[in-house]
């Protein structure tokens, strides 16, 4: 067992009497270790939850939203889609992964499943980002996995927030092969996409040290580490400046509740051209939609306008 969990074991003992410690040992494990893990990040204190937030996100259904995509990729605007599916989730802060079970060491998340589909050429792109983002806004995403499939191969990268970012990188490019690796905690742009829907007030503002999106840092080849930028807010958009990436990120949004993402910009050097990447929203739905997995439920996605 970890110092760290001796020493809070040894608190709860001054406290508690030792029939109630041995009958809860168990538990007391799981949230000392979420203690561990948590107090490096100083945490805020948990927003507290809407009765308008709980109304919409805990509903039993997802929000879909489809996008109209213009992705800058090779020097060349390629035509697309996009989809965000933000989602409420159970999450165990142990393993790091959706709980199958209801527990009071489950920690509430809205996660964010965001895809981009789109061709170069002959051959197609297929980009998807997972984000899972505590709902009581006081903290960084507790983990972010990100895939990218294109006929050359795949990449694969994931954070762990644990005591720090611990990241995990495959790539099938020289100098990219199988990487582990920490990172101290900072902002993370993959991250403020979810904190946005929850409350666009509390996002960062100003110059800031911000890890970019796991999608850019990979179709850009750059490492994986915290940036400087200048973020800034209005009612109704969110915009980064990243100052030696010559990039700028534009979110623009509905600025009263639940705060829908209604279309974002991003600007790069692309071929050697500085280009535009524009997604402008088609159609949202709220749906279960892990079970709409019939044949019969494929009108969804002409509702979606996914063809």
């Amino acid at each position: 067992m970890k110092t760290s969990v001796k020493f809070v074991y040894v608190s709860i003992t001054i406290v508690l009497s030792s029939t109630i410690l041995f009958s809860c040992k168990k538990e007391l494990k799981s949230k000392d270790l979420l203690a561990t893990n948590t107090k490096i990040e100083n945490k805020k204190p948990a927003q507290p939850l809407s009765e308008a937030f709980k109304d919409y996100w805990y509903a039993g259904k997802a929000e879909i939203s489809s996008y109209k995509l213009e992705q800058a990729r090779y020097g060349e605007l390629r035509e697309g889609n996009a989809v965000l599916i933000f989602v409420t989730e159970p999450f165990l802060p142990e393993i790091q992964v959706k709980a199958d079970n209801q527990s009071a060491s489950n920690i509430p998340v809205l996660k964010l499943n965001a895809t981009k589909n789109f061709n170069t050429g002959i051959y197609p792109y297929a980009i998807m980002q997972s984000t899972f983002y505590p709902v009581t806004n006081n903290r960084h995403a507790l983990k972010i996995s990100s895939s990218m499939q294109e006929w050359c191969g795949h990449v694969y990268a994931q954070l762990n927030n644990k005591e720090t970012f611990n990241i995990t990188s495959h790539s099938y490019f020289q100098g990219e092969a199988d990487e582990n690796f920490k990172l101290d905690k900072t902002i993370l742009e993959n991250e403020l996409w979810t904190q946005l829907r929850i409350n666009p007030k509390s996002l960062p503002t100003g110059n800031i040290d911000i890890i970019p999106s796991f999608e850019y840092t990979r179709l850009k080849h750059i490492t994986i580490k915290a940036y400087k930028a200048e973020a800034l807010l209005t009612d109704s958009s969110y915009q980064l400046k990243y100052k030696n990436l010559n990039r700028t990120l534009k979110i623009n949004f509905n600025p009263t509740f639940p705060y829908d993402i209604l279309s974002w910009e991003e600007t790069f050097k692309s071929g050697g051209n500085t280009m535009t990447t524009k997604a402008s929203k088609l159609k949202t739905i709220k749906s279960p939609y892990w079970q709409k997995n019939n044949n019969s439920s494929e009108v969804l996605r002409d509702t979606l306008q996914l063809h």
